[in-house]
């Protein structure tokens, strides 16, 4: 099977470099059922892989100057926040075996599988009803978005650290709506937003679990090629309308892993 998750560890890097986001939403799936990685690990896993593809995948961004650091700022902050504390505090709260119902056994990794689910079918939703956005000139920072966003970016971080998604689905729509970012400076905005947010993540609460550094290296290397060929494949496809058949794609995998884990 491992074959397969090298195979898929490529399309996430592709998805990352063409839409800025929602490939990281498959490396958990990919690394507990390809690799056969506990799923608490694999959170931690996640973040890594995510966050090192989307370094090389922002450069690329930065260097064409479609990076705005204020709102990644803005945004990240709270995020980095919020990841810390639930890597940290929270996650460590969730008992082995959260409840049982009849035969079903609900362990702490079957509760981080089915919150990850239901984060893929939000996700899926949230592409599938995508439009594309008008360009806007400038970024006007307001006050009152400001706050939503960094509410959001907070929202974020949690969900990043609970499950290890990088959570770009969620951050280019509110850079765009909350902020007035222009779609292509929003996608190199997100991905160093989602850096920043798994790098700290990981590194800040590695100690909790044991690192397989070979598999990382591997796993890291292939996405990066993928984001590669995604950034490339970028100036000739628009990313965002292959969104809507991607997210199909993210919604029958997210109901899969509910089926799978509470009736098989």
């Amino acid at each position: 099977m491992e074959i397969f998750g090298y195979i898929a560890a490529i399309f996430i890097g592709i998805s990352l470099g063409l839409i800025g986001g929602g490939g990281s939403i498959l490396t958990v799936p990919v690394l507990v059922y390809l690799f056969g990685i506990d799923a608490f690990v694999a959170t931690e896993y996640s973040l890594f892989i995510v966050g090192i593809s989307s370094v090389v995948g922002s450069f690329s961004y930065f260097k064409k100057g479609l990076v705005n650091i204020k709102t990644a700022l803005v945004f990240g902050v709270p995020s980095i926040i919020s990841i810390f504390l639930t890597r940290n505090f929270i996650l460590p709260l969730i008992p082995d075996e959260v409840l049982t119902i009849s035969t079903l056994v609900v362990t702490k990794d079957i509760l981080l599988l089915l919150i990850f689910a239901l984060l893929m079918i939000l996700a899926s939703y949230k592409m599938i009803q995508s439009r594309v956005a008008p360009q806007i000139e400038s970024i006007h920072f307001n006050k009152n978005n400001n706050l939503l966003a960094a509410g959001q970016g907070s929202v974020v971080g949690v969900l990043t650290g609970l499950v290890g998604a990088g959570g770009g689905f969620m951050i280019i729509p509110a850079l765009v709506n909350l902020l007035k970012t222009p779609m292509k400076v929003a996608i190199g905005t997100s991905l160093v937003i989602i850096s920043l947010n798994s790098l700290i993540g990981f590194f800040t609460s590695m100690h909790n679990v044991p690192i397989n550094w070979k598999l990382l290296a591997t796993v890291s290397s292939i996405s990066i090629v993928g984001i590669i060929i995604g950034a490339q494949l970028s100036k000739k496809i628009d990313g965002r309308k292959l969104k809507p058949a991607f997210g199909w794609f993210i919604l029958i995998m997210g109901i899969y892993i509910i089926v799978r884990e509470l009736l098989m």
